[in-house]
C-alpha cells in the first residue's frame, strides 16, 4: 500500500491543523498516525479501524485530536486541536498488516512524513 500524507505546517499553540493520509488500497484493520520528535523515537498517536471506525488515541493527543476516515477515498485524516509545543514533530501515517494498533511493528507500509511545528 502506499501512502501519502500532506497538511502539516507551521501553527502558534492552541492552534489548529488537520493531515490527510491517501492510500493505494487497504490492509490489515487499521491505518495509523505516529509522530518522531527530533532525537526521539517513533511515537503512536492514533489509530481508526477501516470497517468499524474505532479509534484508539496516544494519551497525550486525547481530547484533542481527531482522527477519521472516508472508506470510499481510501483516505485516513487526523485534525489536531489546541496544539501545544510538544506536539511538534514529523507526523507519519502508516497502513497496518498485524498487531496491536498501538505498535509501530504492526504496520509495514509509511508515508513519508509531513512535519508540523507548533510554536510557543
Amino acid at each position: 500500500v502506499q501512502l501519502q500524507a500532506s497538511g502539516g505546517g507551521l501553527v502558534q499553540a492552541g492552534g489548529s491543523l488537520g493531515l490527510s493520509c491517501a492510500a493505494s488500497g487497504r490492509s490489515g484493520y487499521f491505518m495509523g498516525w505516529f509522530r518522531q520528535a527530533a532525537g526521539e523515537e517513533r511515537e503512536f498517536v492514533a489509530a481508526i479501524a477501516w470497517d468499524s471506525g474505532n479509534t484508539y488515541y496516544a494519551n497525550p493527543v486525547k481530547g484533542r485530536f481527531t482522527i477519521s476516515r472516508d472508506n470510499a477515498k481510501n483516505t485516513m485524516y487526523l485534525q489536531m486541536n489546541s496544539l501545544k509545543p510538544e506536539d511538534t514533530a514529523v507526523y507519519y501515517c502508516a497502513s497496518h498488516r498485524v498487531g496491536s494498533a498501538y505498535r509501530a511493528t504492526s504496520y509495514d507500509d509509511w508515508g513519508q512524513g509531513t512535519q508540523v511545528t507548533v510554536s510557543s
